[in-house]
């Protein structure tokens, strides 16, 4: 599934600061691993009845709708035929509310041979359809939750079709999306799955990208007592300030577009192109003058940057992009174009210059079309109606983001009223992303993964969550919890990356054996792939080339000799 889309076609937009916060005085740093508990790995099972559950199974505010049995084949993703299954929907919590009536759809999709493991599926923008439940890992995976013998639910977070766009009028609606959602249908479901199979999950993992990644981040702090792994891609878990970090980006590259040149969105909305304001041929301009400055620090010039931090240090927008003294013609960029470039990737500030949200790394993926689609045009169709109606207090439609009062967005986000009892900051966000001490001292683990690239969720903002817990935890979190940036891959996959792996194996393995994941093999997405081809790789590339995706902050450096094609020829450092 692509993250950040809804079925009614909307979506959502989807280094610093070294801060303790949270954790307490009972922290333990990786020294003493040792007392952290293991985990015992899950054991097999098998179904006992598919349709026997519409009618056999009970449960608090919960009617099931179907119970169907799924033939081997009959769903395939990759390419894969995904095993015989039942797949079983349903609603909890129907009520009537603001714009109709509302309940948490959701299906379960129960494989025959059974792991003894539950997957929650966290989708992407602002949910409103029950999407497949495979538990898609990866930005083009390798494979799935449902294909590996996982139980696996996913849901419509409280609201669907024509509501997704109207569903923050409701204050009940904005909680589930927020959270709640989750609450109540993860034991429901781990309910569901002793009805199926005799027996609850002996182990259970959440994991999704995008807004999936946010929904996952806030389950460490809500549900740390329920799920045993957390698999989190491109987490927006500070996803209200990342959404006006949008709108401003666009207020700024407005000041630079051609005036009356216009674009259609994703749902149909006529926008202003403000790509005219840093085309394509600029942004493949500006990527290769990072890869000119960057390239080497991982000892070989290969395409990709994987000194991510070093690379910042290294390459100046003012002195290594040529500035133009005539017309603009892609070789160049004005020094206006400089200014904003500089500017949106220091981060959005308040008219007093205080952050909203964090910087963005420069990286050779800035070329690529999803980095453009979500600077230039989902920022303007897609974040102000998520600011608008969802995030602030009270809601109220953005209807000209282009001169949107940034401060008073800021505010929205943070205010309460008698009917919006919790802020968006409130229900969106981890109530503090550094307290994970639950989980840990339960011997659960925490996995999260960023394209260096992400043009919506800044790789920084997940450098600052993953410093802040190191900080809580005596200096050191990598005894439960590691970060992997994912160099040149955009939102959630594409841009110049290889950007297809299988963390979800590696998380089983460290949760369940203690095999520790110091990295994760990635695989470039070249021609004849199955999980689908990345059109944005450089044609230098082989097709299968593979990299180490290092837990920060280490980074892959070349060894000195063999293909540079190959991750064997690459360590972690």
């Amino acid at each position: 599934m692509h993250p950040l889309k809804t079925a009614s076609g909307l979506g959502l937009l989807a280094l610093a600061g070294l801060a303790a916060c949270g954790g307490g005085s009972d922290a333990t740093s990786v020294t003493d691993s040792a007392t952290l508990p293991q985990l015992t790995a899950a054991t097999a099972g098998t179904l006992n009845a598919c349709a026997a559950l519409l009618t056999g199974f009970s449960n608090a505010n919960t009617t099931l709708t179907a119970a169907t049995d799924v033939a081997a084949g009959a769903l395939t993703v990759g390419g894969v035929a995904v095993p015989a299954h039942c797949q079983v929907t349903g609603k909890m919590y129907s009520r009537t509310g603001t714009n109709g009536s509302y309940a948490i759809g959701f299906e379960m999709r129960l494989p025959l041979a059974w792991n003894g493991r539950f997957f929650y599926q966290g989708n992407g923008g602002l949910d409103g359809s029950v999407a497949t439940a495979v538990g898609a890992t990866g930005g083009g995976p390798l494979t799935h939750a449902l294909l590996q013998g996982f139980a696996v639910i996913s849901s419509d977070a409280g609201h669907s079709g024509a509501q997704t766009a109207l569903f923050g009028f409701d204050p009940q609606a904005r909680l589930d999306y927020g959270y709640q959602a989750a609450q109540k249908l993860t034991p429901m479901a781990k309910s569901l799955i002793a009805a199926a199979y005799g027996r609850g999950p002996d182990r259970s993992y959440f994991g999704g990208c995008s807004n999936g990644g946010r929904h996952t981040l806030v389950a460490t702090a809500r549900l740390a007592q329920e799920y045993d792994g957390f698999l989190a891609g491109a987490p927006g878990y500070n996803l209200p300030k990342a959404a006006i970090a949008q709108i401003w980006g666009a207020q700024q590259w407005a000041q630079a577009y051609t005036a009356g040149s216009t674009v259609t969105a994703s749902t149909g909305a006529v926008v202003p192109d403000l790509s005219t304001a840093f085309t394509a041929a600029e942004r493949s301009l500006v990527g290769r003058r990072i890869l000119a400055k960057c390239d080497g620090l991982d000892l070989v010039a290969d395409g990709i940057v994987s000194d991510t931090a070093a690379c910042q240090k290294a390459f100046k927008v003012a002195d290594d992009v040529p500035t133009c003294s005539g017309t603009r013609d892609g070789s160049c960029l004005t020094a206006q174009q400089k200014d904003i470039l500089t500017a949106v990737f220091a981060g959005a500030k308040t008219t007093s210059g205080a952050a909203i949200y964090n910087s963005f790394p420069y990286d050779p993926g800035i070329a690529g079309s999803n980095w453009a689609t979500w600077k230039f045009v989902n920022s303007q169709a897609l974040d102000p109606l998520a600011v608008g109606t969802v995030f602030g207090t009270p809601p109220a439609y953005m209807a000209t983001p282009l001169t949107a009062d940034i401060d008073a967005q800021v505010a929205r986000i943070s205010a309460t009223d008698t009917t919006y009892t919790e802020s968006g900051l409130s229900f969106m966000t981890p109530p503090n992303p550094a307290e994970l001490s639950t989980l840990k001292k339960r011997g659960a683990k925490v996995m999260v993964y960023h394209g260096v690239s992400d043009p919506v969720f800044s790789f920084d903002d997940s450098v600052t969550w993953y410093r802040n817990l190191a900080a809580a935890n005596g200096g050191d979190a990598r005894n439960f919890a590691r970060l992997y940036g994912v160099p040149g891959m955009n939102h959630c996959s594409g841009g110049p990356a290889t950007d297809q792996f299988d963390m979800l194996s590696a998380l089983v393995k460290w949760v369940e054996q203690g095999q520790t994941p110091e990295s994760v093999i990635a695989t470039a997405r070249g021609t004849g792939n199955a999980g689908g081809v990345n059109t944005e790789l450089p044609s230098d590339w082989a097709a299968n080339r593979s990299r180490p995706l290092c837990a920060y902050p280490q980074v892959a450096k070349y060894k000195g000799s063999g293909s540079i094609e190959d991750a064997a020829n690459f360590s972690c450092q």
